[in-house]
């Protein structure tokens, strides 16, 4: 079995290195058709600015402006909505090169407090797919970029057609040829992308692209992707009919698993041709103004702004924009797009550098980073218990790509917890293992070297698989809380494994009976040699998890059905720090933490959340508290095949009803739960579970 095991690692990291790799195919750069097409279509980009036959026009946008924030290690999940701004706009251009915008509408919602602030440009729609030199952000995030298609900019770029392809018009049928766009040096101020380009008229019909790591002038900016789409108006005129723009921000001196995300959608529709617009519409101020705030009241919405919201918005990243994202890299060197080189602060959440349990009483703890350059990341993590009086730490050298994907060589000591579910974040934890003896954790010793690789998303799935040969050992109690005593640590049995796990979760919702449904699990199996005397020391298993959570919008409220289900097959020498345990404020409310623990165990929990009045709260320059909290009332149940000598109750059936409520934007949430069997009153406080990645 132990040489079955070492020879399917090996087989999957080479696997895992090929996908790395990832050959880009062969391109015919700047050859006779794709130089000969650029000539076209950038005289005809000229002659545009020129065409006397298009002298003026004036349209209406429709857009949404939302912020976003990401979270946890390699951002598992999904972005959550802070802020949602919707625009309404009037839009005037005027030969040769007159624009202006004006607002006419706006609202917005806030979910999450945020004191953030939209440059003016954010605001608008792009005209005439930007001017010769490219300005984001007002020229803060990008500046003095060369367009592609400006007698200027030609020469810095090189080119090749990829692809012929048809777009169907309802009177015509328009063909176009994709031509790819890189810099001749990757290291200057320059876009990577796509152009669509009119074979017959040499018009943009689209433009898609990034930029090099040079081009952006604010350092935490991770990357921006653009996305431009025109319309045929009048047979005649391609004009703006659909954008989009996605700027993610990530800190530059803490690596730290947080990421914000501006996401602009917007639709131009409403032409009307050569009506003969004065110069007066374009005099005086900015590009972008805004009507008085009595007109932008007096504007007429529908539906609620977040139900407005595009159905993508939420997703962890818009196609277009990742498709962009993963061309651009195909395109040009990967560190021309990646970040700057250096040394930065390393975590993974706050209580990397402090915490308090049981075991480790008070320890503190740091991490570091490099970016070495070619994709080379070493890492180190370090933290001391000042109760056990141990150095636990993670020593790791990564090879990444842009697209997240990478594989790592690690050696670690850490304690491990036997549990699939979060009972608790590690804050609050924290806080209530000191002053109360109330620990949700279950740690058992690890020291383990071995290889991780994230396989980046297929079919929708995020892949990890991560192997490695541990030392496991039980831990005993060194910390002494303020108040109460601690419960025993799990006995976990001393013993060498060699270890696969394969973990997948699908970060995008996948409708299923109406449900929007998320879900995570994982597959191990190992071989262990037990340190003891015992004849049967030698063993394998093999287990597996599933999660999932399921909303559905109802009435006046929200559905939630959630569930995890895991099962563990080996020999009957299986140690216990494999088993499944269930029961804590998550998995089994009203019951006590890891009450349950066998071979097979299953929770389930169904919740109505409604919003009922509560009072508002001011919170200075973040905006202000709604009025409002939200009501859950629960049901749930835990099925349990305990085998384990050590838990307290028999096999079957476990139910219990609680009531929980959220406040102050729904961060905050309170549970009160009784067990049904054999159960208890229990209560629970804690932030909310989006939050536990970083906490």
């Amino acid at each position: 079995m132990s040489r079955f095991l070492a020879a399917f690692m090996a087989a999957c990291w080479a696997v895992v290195l090929c996908a790395i790799a990832q050959p880009v195919s062969a391109q015919v750069w700047n050859g006779d058709r794709a130089r000969e097409l650029v000539e076209r279509a950038t005289a005809r980009r000229a002659q545009q600015l020129a065409d006397t036959a298009l002298r003026d026009y004036h349209a209406t946008a429709h857009g949404n402006l939302t912020f976003l924030a990401q979270v946890g290690e390699n951002f598992p999940d999904p972005p959550k909505v802070v802020r949602s701004d919707e625009l309404a706009l009037e839009v005037y251009w005027r030969a040769p090169n007159l624009s202006k915008q004006r607002i006419v509408g706006r609202r917005d919602t806030l979910a999450l407090p945020t004191n953030i602030a939209y440059h003016q440009d954010h605001l608008g729609i792009v005209q005439n797919n930007f001017p010769s030199i490219i300005r984001i952000g007002e020229g803060d995030e990008v500046r003095d970029v060369p367009h592609p298609l400006s007698a200027a900019g030609v020469g810095d770029y090189d080119f090749a057609i990829n692809d012929s392809l048809s777009i169907r018009l309802p009177d015509r049928v328009v063909r176009v040829y994709e031509l790819r766009v890189r810099p001749k040096d990757p290291l200057q101020p320059r876009l990577v992308g796509a152009l669509y380009i009119d074979r017959s008229t040499a018009d943009v019909v689209r433009m898609a692209f990034t930029f090099t790591r040079p081009a952006y002038l604010d350092e935490e900016l991770e990357d921006i992707s653009i996305v431009l789409e025109n319309a045929l108006v009048q047979g005649r005129f391609w004009l703006p009919l659909h954008q989009e723009v996605e700027i993610r921000r990530t800190g530059r001196w803490l690596d730290f698993p947080a990421r914000g995300i501006i996401r602009g959608r917007w639709e131009i529709s409403g032409y009307e041709i050569n009506q003969g617009l004065p110069l007066a519409v374009f005099s005086g101020g900015p590009e972008i103004v805004s009507a008085p705030a009595r007109e932008l009241a007096r504007h007429e919405w529908h539906g609620r702004i977040l139900d407005s919201l595009p159905s993508d918005v939420r997703a962890a990243s818009d196609e277009d924009v990742r498709k962009v994202q993963e061309e651009a890299r195909a395109l040009v060197q990967q560190q021309a797009l990646a970040r700057a080189e250096g040394a930065s602060l390393s975590a993974r959440k706050v209580s990397d550098f402090v915490r308090v349990n049981r075991v480790e009483g008070l320890a503190l703890g740091a991490g570091a980073g490099f970016r070495a350059g070619a994709g080379i990341v070493p890492s180190l993590r370090a933290r001391y218990g000042f109760s056990d009086h141990v150095l636990k730490g993670r020593l790791g050298v990564a090879l990444r790509r842009g697209d997240g994907t990478g594989i790592e060589l690690f050696g670690a000591r850490d304690y491990r917890d036997v549990g699939d579910i979060a009972e608790r974040s590690t804050a609050v934890n924290s806080f209530a293992a000191q002053e109360f003896g109330s620990d949700a954790t279950d740690p058992y010793d690890v020291r383990a070297v071995g290889l991780a690789a994230e396989l980046g998303e297929h079919a929708g799935v995020r892949w990890r698989l991560e192997g490695s040969w541990e030392h496991q050992d039980s831990l005993r109690i060194h910390a002494r809380p303020a108040w109460g005593s601690y419960e025993g640590t799990v006995p976990a049995r001393a013993l060498h494994e060699e270890r696969l796990v394969l973990g997948f979760t699908r970060p995008a919702p996948v409708m299923l009976a109406g449900f929007e449904t998320r879900f995570a699990g994982q597959l191990r199996g190992g071989v262990t040699q037990a340190l003891d005397d015992e004849a049967d020391s030698h063993g394998s298993f093999a287990r597996a998890m599933l999660g999932a959570h399921g909303e559905q919008r109802m009435g006046g409220g929200n559905l939630v059905i959630e569930g995890t289900l895991a099962g563990l097959a080996g020999a009957a020498n299986v140690p216990p720090q494999e088993l499944v345990y269930l029961g804590g404020p998550v998995s089994g409310p009203g019951y006590g933490y890891h009450q349950f623990a066998g071979r097979v165990g299953a929770s389930a929990r169904v919740e109505w959340r409604s919003s009922v009045p509560f009072v508002g709260l001011s919170l200075g320059p973040y905006g202000k508290a709604p009025a409002r909290a939200t009501l859950a009332p629960f049901a749930t149940v835990i099925y349990s095949g305990n085998e384990a000598p050590f838990a307290p109750d028999r096999a079957g059936w476990y139910p219990a009803v609680g009531m929980g409520a959220m406040f102050f934007f729904d961060l905050l949430r309170v549970d009160v739960a009784r067990g049904l069997r054999h159960g208890q009153w229990t209560f629970s406080l804690d932030v909310t579970r989006d939050l536990w990645p970083i906490l």
